[in-house]
């Protein structure tokens, strides 16, 4: 480093996805799209590759005032917004416990206000083994570090063992302890904790002794396309039921819900015992985002509180959100097919935006795949596919090939 202090970073030349999504987009170029199967992008690709939008949304975005999206929002986010992305995360189910919302630049920013705010410098912050490699450069951007259980055990069954173990070893040497759980459409795998693992999650959060405090923030960036909307919501139920000692946090985006992936925002929504805590938190989430990115933008914010407002704009959106759900499953059942077809090894896998091949040699593997026009994503555990970016008929025919290169 020449002027930057590294400040106990690893900062690398360019981020990993992103970086193989532009070799993939430089093949495309050189070569034709026909050539070339780009497999990283986090965003729904119809099946010639481009990025599909809900034209209802897209309505909304074109008829908005100047003011609508020149204005500052405030720092907490719109009362209107606030409002309704609380109905947006929790659907028909209503929450018992003391909420409050703050606005943020997509579901990143709940992550790193959450982080910042309920723990202390060189804490470790609990993660699975099997990861949205982002949380560690969140965390150590704020001077954290990222601690892991074992996702899955040997039956292919969420490790409540090894969970256990890793949360009374982490609250034994930490005042509070921060835990990120990616789920429903976990990102990388696609898997989702069922009812029967979130029950075994607060028993353990019930029995830690000492009046330890754990903030549980459940990120649920893909909750959307996880399945039945109502379905993949019923977990909530148990997050508003947590002990006195938990603080649940829910990470929520517009990002692929609403297909806005450039317009930055989401909330970071809490689940207080008290009124005291609740505010606390919004007071506290605020303070961060004046010191980070200031304000949220104010576009999104607006489109979401009048589709809100509107009984017959929100069952479009739905409406048009369910094909695209629709077809994104059917992909996901396409490869599972086809993998199970061919004996190529999959992390168990429920739904969503990814599917996940165990594998020791990522790197060399994906590296392989490249010159043939493939492009994956090299994970510490294993190989990333983004079957949201790739077609059904490529879905059927991707797991020969990508067993094919791990010969």
């Amino acid at each position: 480093m020449i002027f930057v202090e590294e400040n106990g970073r690893t900062i690398p030349k360019e981020d990993k996805i992103f970086g193989i999504n532009n070799r993939a987009k430089a093949m495309i170029k050189e070569k034709g799209k026909d050539k070339v199967v780009n497999g990283t992008i986090g965003a729904l690709l119809d099946d010639d590759g481009e990025l599909m939008i809900l034209s209802s949304v897209s309505e909304v975005f074109k008829n908005l005032e100047p003011k609508d999206f020149a204005e500052y929002a405030p720092i907490s986010g719109t009362l209107e917004f606030r409002k309704a992305i609380i109905k947006d995360a929790f659907g028909k189910y209503e929450p018992k416990s003391f909420v409050e919302a703050v606005a943020t630049p997509g579901g990143t920013g709940a992550i790193r206000n959450t982080i910042s705010n309920f723990t202390k410098l060189a804490d470790k912050i609990l993660v699975a083994d099997w990861h949205w490699a982002p949380y560690k450069t969140i965390a150590n951007e704020l001077g954290r570090d990222i601690e892991t259980f074992r996702l899955f055990n040997e039956a292919r069954k969420f490790d409540l063992a090894s969970f256990e173990f890793k949360v009374r070893e982490l609250v034994n040497k930490q005042d509070k302890l921060v835990i990120i759980l990616n789920t429903p459409a976990h990102n990388p795998t696609g898997y989702a904790l069922t009812l029967e693992d979130w029950a075994g999650v607060k028993e353990i959060f019930k029995s830690l002794e000492g009046g330890k405090h754990v903030v549980l923030l459940a990120d649920v960036a893909y909750i959307d396309f996880a399945g039945d909307e109502e379905e993949s919501r019923e977990f909530l139920k148990v997050l508003d039921e947590m002990s006195k000692n938990v603080l649940p946090v829910i990470a929520h985006s517009l990002s692929k819900a609403y297909t806005l992936y450039g317009l930055r925002c989401g909330a970071m929504i809490c689940l207080a015992k008290s009124a005291a805590v609740a505010e606390e938190f919004k007071n506290a989430c605020e303070y961060s985002s004046r010191g980070s990115w200031s304000n949220s933008p104010r576009a999104p914010q607006v489109m979401l509180s009048k589709i809100y407002g509107d009984d017959v704009l929100l069952g479009k959106v739905d409406e048009e959100r369910k094909a695209l759900r629709d077809m994104l499953l059917k992909r996901g059942k396409a490869f599972e097919e086809a993998a199970l077809k061919c004996g190529l090894e999959m992390v168990p896998f429920n739904g969503g935006f990814f599917a996940s091949i165990p594998c020791e040699r990522a790197e060399a593997v994906c590296s392989k795949l490249e010159a043939e026009g493939i492009f994956l994503v090299p994970l510490a555990k294993g190989i990333r596919v983004s079957i949201a970016s790739v077609s059904e008929d490529l879905c059927k025919i991707l797991p020969e090939r990508i067993l094919a290169a791990m010969k």
